[in-house]
């Protein structure tokens, strides 16, 4: 099927193409099967049907009021006060990612939740095979089938400098870094979480030494950031002072990166946007800590660490406040304690593929595992179980096998369905994201956005799958 044809053999009931113009006139056919077809096009057809199905869901988006916004005026209405109680859950979606989207699309619906972000991090989308135009494809063809309105926030998440490399050749890596943001931001990703934090370095003897490095290298990420943004557009930065899963943050260490990061912004480019948020260390890792048996062990989470670096970046910077990672495979009973302590956001991934794996067809899963005791063998520790391997390595299967998960049995899809909308729905509840779309409605602008078909496209930027999650 040639590219044109998507169109006139899918959608010629609902929309209208004349030449780049697109027009929506059955807004309510788009909640159909005919989604379904468009969206395994751009994901899974010739090079020149991705493009098409790409830009065509992103123009039907834009004309039905599914867009791509940054969540900016939102974190900085929360920095003054004017909203909160409620804790954003930004959540990274790696496998089977149409099907997933769309029960968290139904239950933003349900609940009337606006203030939710959907991210990939720059490791993920190496090893999911999902680069930022397709993921944004999936993710407004996903809330278009559930019939979602409203702003969309995609993120990208963990957009982190690796230090070996940067210790080889700092200009190099920080320039792949910019490559992906130019990638992403051409894509709909109006939200970005620089990761500079895994260049502090702790052999200086005061913080501000430390942390200079991190906040120089960020402030020259925020600046090419800035310079990328589409017209109306202040795109969401985040920053981050302690990498995930190493020491619990400090205030002290909170001041010494955000007064670096001010000074040297204010200097470079006075008056420019700076952050809206602050990624701090509270005591969790990525996916968490593996037993022998698989079984994930217990966390230390400090809920005092975030409450009291929330507060001081709302009241002395003006920020959302602090931001969780690594937190999706915390006990259920801990979920509600963060928007008690007013955590801006919290970053969820592991738990839901780990629901995925615990879903799949034995005789599916069984060739995964085989393929990873031939593919990631280097990976495996000599003191880990087969359980511990294959927990911590699964996720490099998922490109490989992205095919057989979007097409599960219709059963087991139905399965996982049910149990998405229930932890969704649970997570959302916990949170106190329901009923936060009047508040994504007062704050936020999501400007329509045109894009011309067949203009020239962006090259990929460098991939590292070996990054935070």
């Amino acid at each position: 099927m040639s590219a044109p044809a998507i169109s006139s053999a899918l959608l010629s009931d609902c929309v209208t193409v004349a030449a780049t113009s697109v027009t929506v006139t059955h807004p309510e056919l788009l909640a159909t099967e005919r989604m379904d077809a468009v969206v395994n096009a751009a994901v899974f057809g010739s090079s020149e049907e991705q493009e098409y199905a790409r830009w065509l869901l992103w123009e039907v988006g834009q004309h039905v009021g599914v867009r791509p916004a940054s969540i900016h005026d939102l974190y900085l209405a929360r920095g003054a006060g004017k909203t909160g109680g409620y804790t954003v859950p930004a959540m990274n979606i790696r496998a089977a990612s149409y099907d997933t989207m769309r029960s968290i699309f139904r239950t933003a619906n349900a609940l009337e939740a606006g203030a939710f972000i959907l991210e990939i991090a720059r490791s993920e989308i190496a090893y999911t095979e999902q680069r930022p135009s397709e993921y944004v494809a999936v993710i407004i063809a996903a809330a278009l089938r559930e019939g979602f309105r409203g702003p969309v926030f995609v993120q990208g998440d963990h957009f982190q400098v690796n230090h070996k490399k940067f210790a080889v050749d700092p200009v190099l890596e920080v320039d792949s870094v910019k490559q992906l943001v130019t990638e992403a931001v051409a894509a709909g990703f109006y939200n970005i979480d620089v990761d500079t934090s895994t260049l502090v370095d702790l052999s200086k003897s005061t913080l501000d030494e430390q942390q200079a490095p991190n906040y120089d290298t960020a402030v020259d990420i925020c600046r090419f950031v800035r310079a990328a943004e589409p017209d109306g557009v202040t795109i969401s930065l985040g920053g981050e002072i302690g990498e995930v899963g190493t020491e619990n943050s400090t205030a002290a260490e909170l001041h010494a990166f955000m007064q670096g990061f001010q000074r040297v912004l204010a200097h470079q480019a006075p008056g420019m946007a700076g952050l809206s948020k602050i990624s701090v260390q509270s005591g969790t890792s990525h996916g968490g800590t593996v037993l022998p048996d698989g079984s994930i062990a217990d966390v230390a989470l400090d809920i005092d660490t975030l409450r009291e670096l929330g507060e001081i970046a709302r009241a002395t910077y003006g920020l959302a406040g602090a931001v969780q990672h690594g937190a999706s495979t915390l006990p259920d009973s801990r979920f509600n304690s963060f928007p008690a302590a007013e955590t801006a956001e919290i970053h969820l991934a592991t738990n839901f593929q780990n629901m995925m794996f615990d879903h799949l067809p034995h005789a599916l899963r069984t060739e995964i595992y085989d393929w990873l005791l031939a593919n990631a063998k280097d990976e495996r520790k000599a003191t880990d179980t087969d359980e511990q391997f294959f927990y911590k390595t699964r996720k490099k299967a998922i490109g490989p096998f992205k095919r057989q998960l979007w097409a599960l049995p219709a059963d087991i899809k139905q399965k996982l369905a049910d149990a998405y909308d229930a932890k969704f729905s649970f997570l959302f509840t916990q949170l106190h994201i329901n009923g936060t779309k009047a508040a994504v409605k007062e704050f936020v602008k999501a400007p329509r956005l045109h894009k011309v078909f067949g203009a020239p496209g962006v090259v990929a930027a460098p991939d590292d799958a070996d990054l935070s999650d």
